[in-house]
């Protein structure tokens, strides 16, 4: 085993036997009531009798919160969240979009985290601000005027003594002038920046600009895509989209680079493999699309659905619960809207994001919302946070976005004017109400995914058995195998899976034994 990978190695089982250490030493008494403006740092508040301090919770424990004096806006907001891993080191960051900036917070010890710096923000101040990340470099765009997109290269957030410290960015891209979000697919190496106005150089109007950054200080232009008759204005406007290389039920598409835009009318389907002759596949509406906002989605990892949030049904008074509607893409010539999932309120869905059978819901006054998908036509409320106590109303407070992919388990809410929440539905629960009478189930879930050389198979049996990790390419043809290990049941372990020396492609992990089958999809990139 290589020096780097071992380190890799290291790094994430250290990271899994922390979280795992954390949630063995949880007490069932509740420490004392904190104030709302302070970190709760070394202590964490378990989710006891419904509330975890003063907040509103179910199976979801407090490990800590900062306030936004703690992160540099005491006169502004927050916006955006997402993660960072160091390879190198194992260090979780939260990457939090700030009215002033972006906000880089080490949580490397979730109940102790500390603003390592500030990103200033590269114009005016505003209150949208969206982060994605790809190869250790984070992507920020906002609507501020002429912002850009600003390249950040997070390995300077190694070595920080003197804290907290004014970054300046690594690079800009000044091809488009504000943004509303920015998606990066990290299998293909192209940024989608979406619901520009103003300062388009390449006159892409409101839709994709798409950015080659797989060199990522030296972001370049690549093509244009508007989905026409979508839009409120028929412009093809996308408010947020997901692009993916595809590997799902539908054959004809498989390989091809697909993007899924939320574009306020419409789902706008569409294949940008070739960036210069990017074209729609298909568009989906639902009877009030075009007088509410269709907002956000999340593909389910094998393609199969897609979950949408809207961000006025709720608001407008069309629906009575929060309302996330699951779209079955098994064929994406003619996707259609398979079931609705309603939440316990009426509080507006803003930002929900896909891990294993779970969706991670940040549901603005209602907090984050845990729901399971095992069974698709009847979602399940599972797990919850409330960031936003005193109310669950349809109103754009709250909070904005969560970010659920760490390998810790640790799990950040964005809240608009609270500020930064890390929690984590603990491992060894699966229902709010009661333990499972059967026992815990079984689960598979792989950090990070995509990946370039090492992987962590996070491992849960529902009874104990001797199991065999096997990686398949394509083709069927075994590639990798680890095992036979034997495990006990209901003890999440981390097994490595080192693909350092596989080419980039999409793998089937599978996890066998005398009573156990797992299967997962894995994506290596280099």
């Amino acid at each position: 085993m290589s020096g780097k990978l071992a380190r890799s190695v290291f790094a994430l089982l250290a990271a899994v036997a922390t979280g795992l250490s954390a949630a063995a030493q949880w007490s069932p008494t509740q420490e004392a009531v904190a104030q709302q403006d302070a970190v709760f740092a070394g202590s964490v508040e378990p989710c006891a009798d419904g509330f975890a301090a003063t907040y509103p919770c179910g199976n979801v424990d407090l490990l800590s919160f900062m306030s936004k004096a703690e992160l540099g806006v005491a006169e502004g907001s927050l916006n955006d969240v997402w993660g960072w891993t160091d390879s190198q080191t194992g260090k979780e960051y939260a990457l939090v979009g700030l009215s002033s900036g972006t906000g880089f917070v080490d949580i490397s010890d979730p109940e102790a985290p500390w603003l390592v710096g500030t990103l200033p923000t590269q114009t005016l101040q505003s209150s949208w601000r969206d982060i994605k990340v790809y190869r250790d470099h984070a992507l920020v765009v906002s609507e501020a005027s002429g912002h850009g997109i600003q390249v950040f290269d997070l390995t300077q957030l190694r070595n920080v003594t003197v804290k907290p410290v004014t970054f300046s960015p690594t690079a800009v891209y000044t091809g488009v002038g504000s943004s509303h979000n920015i998606f990066v697919n990290e299998e293909s190496g192209f940024a989608y920046a979406v619901g520009s106005r103003g300062g388009d150089l390449a006159n892409c109007g409101p839709g994709l600009h798409i950015v080659d950054v797989r060199t990522p200080e030296q972001p370049t232009f690549a093509g244009c895509f508007a989905h026409a008759g979508t839009g409120r204005a028929g412009s093809g406007y996308s408010h947020d989209v997901q692009c993916v290389i595809y590997d799902g039920p539908d054959t004809d598409h498989t390989g091809r680079e697909i993007c899924f835009g939320s574009n306020e009318t419409a789902i706008s389907i569409a294949d940008v493999t070739d960036k210069q002759a990017p074209f729609a596949i298909s568009l989906a509406t639902y009877p009030i699309s075009q007088n509410t906002y269709v907002h956000q989605g999340w593909l389910t990892e094998d393609h199969r659905y897609f979950l949408q949030n809207d961000e006025l049904d709720e608001r407008n008074g069309l629906v009575s619960l929060t309302t996330t509607r699951i779209w079955d893409v098994a064929d994406l010539d003619a996707p259609f809207l398979l079931t609705t999932y309603e939440g316990p309120s009426g509080a507006i869905d803003h930002n929900l994001y896909v891990l294993g059978s779970w969706v991670y819901m940040a549901n603005y006054q209602s907090g984050l919302r845990v729901v399971d998908l095992t069974d698709i036509l009847n979602p399940r409320e599972i797990a919850f946070f409330d960031t936003f106590p005193s109310s669950d109303a349809a109103g754009f407070s709250g909070a904005w976005s969560t970010y659920p992919y760490f390998a810790s388990g640790s799990v950040l809410i964005s809240s608009i004017g609270e500020g930064l929440f890390v929690v984590r539905p603990p491992l060894n629960k699966t229902n709010v109400d009661d333990e499972d009478p059967n026992g815990p189930a079984a689960s598979l879930n792989i950090f990070p995914n995509p990946f370039a050389d090492v992987a962590l198979a996070a491992l849960r049996l529902s009874e104990p058995d001797e199991i065999r990790a096997t990686v398949y390419d394509i083709l069927g043809r075994r590639v990798i195998e680890v095992g036979p290990i034997r495990l006990p049941q209901g003890v999440t372990r981390g097994i490595p899976i080192d693909a350092a020396g596989l080419p980039a492609g999409r793998y089937v992990l599978r996890v066998s034994g005398s009573s156990t089958i797992l299967t997962r999809l894995i994506t290596v990139v280099k």
